[in-house]
């Protein structure tokens, strides 16, 4: 197949990319300026420097003449604290700029997609008396996005949404979201963190995911994909042993941490700022199991299982470059 990848210098772009070169297919490339390493993509690749909600229409349609299938790996992650309310700046990047984008790859006769999503999206829909996408802009802009984007490409475009955990890995050129944590690790602080737990993958999964869904996953399905459930203790200890700073891990009292969030949401508050995830509401998310059996999207999608302690130490690697040894 001709595959376009909508941010293919990222981590989870960058390593999808990978695997549908692996698998023998053509890959060309949209992500914004400038490439995070020199040599990142093998010449085979077609490489556009460009931001997306910036250009035409007319040269989207360019791009997108002659592909079979797309990939949407670009947006806004939790990790941004906007202005207030951060619902608008959240729409604007996902919800607002996935559907023009599966729009015009619709228009141009481009037959399967996938859309990178969050497992928080899955959580909303099967826990729906905790009300995340009512309580958190960022949850509520990747319902939505999900939703307008699969109206706008169904029939013709055949959309899977692929809901992701916590990934970890690295790749050339970025330094891991993780870098912060393990920093903290690494400090001589005490190691506190809330009780609670999560599903975790490595990113090579996550590439042979997408990829499996282009080749083989339904129209219309958002994919809970993941690997490993593991408490934050358990996850936690196996990062500060890779970062050479064994620690006993200690849980903090609920009630701490929502201080903690407390005092958080009011400092943006102060500041004109507003998180994607609320930081009071988030408290119960985060201190909770939020575990789940990827046994279906496995099958569906034909990805593996396996190999977070091998990206855990990637990450670890890519964190702390002047290490050696890991």
């Amino acid at each position: 197949m001709n595959v376009l990848v909508v941010g293919g210098t990222g981590f989870i772009g960058y390593h999808a990319v990978q695997e549908f070169l692996r698998r023998g297919h053509r890959v060309a490339v949209l992500a914004l300026p400038p490439m995070p390493a020199d040599d990142l993509l093998p010449p085979e690749v077609d490489i556009v420097l460009a931001n997306l909600d910036t250009l035409a229409d007319e040269k989207v349609r360019a791009l997108l003449a002659g592909k079979d299938a797309v990939v949407f790996a670009a947006g806004a992650d939790d990790r941004v604290v906007p202005k207030a309310p951060a619902y608008e700046f959240f729409y604007d990047a996902n919800v607002r700029s996935s559907l023009r984008f599966f729009t015009l790859a619709r228009e141009a006769g481009v037959r399967r997609g996938v859309l990178i999503g969050s497992y928080f999206a899955y959580f909303d829909r099967i826990w729906p008396e905790k009300g995340l996408s009512r309580h958190h802009p960022y949850i509520r802009s990747r319902q939505e996005q999900a939703e307008r984007a699969l109206d706008a490409a169904m029939p013709g475009l055949e959309l899977m949404i692929l809901e992701l955990p916590y990934v970890f890995g690295s790749m050339p050129g970025r330094t891991p979201l993780w870098e912060p944590l393990i920093r903290y690790i690494r400090s001589p602080l005490p190691l506190f963190y809330p009780k609670g737990g999560t599903n975790a993958m490595a990113v090579k999964q996550v590439g042979e995911a997408v990829a499996g869904a282009i080749e083989q996953g339904k129209g219309g399905e958002r994919y809970p994909i993941g690997d490993e459930n593991v408490t934050w203790a358990d996850l936690l200890n196996r990062l500060s042993r890779l970062a050479g700073r064994r620690k006993r891990v200690v849980t903090l009292p609920t009630f701490v941490v929502r201080e903690m969030m407390r005092a958080l949401y009011l400092y943006h508050r102060l500041h004109g700022k507003e998180a994607g995830l609320d930081p009071l509401e988030f408290t119960k998310i985060q201190t909770m199991n939020t575990f789940f059996d990827p046994t279906g999207s496995r099958e569906a999608l034909g990805y593996g299982r396996g190999g977070l302690d091998e990206a855990l130490r990637d990450t670890v690697r890519a964190c702390l470059p002047n290490r050696s040894g890991l």
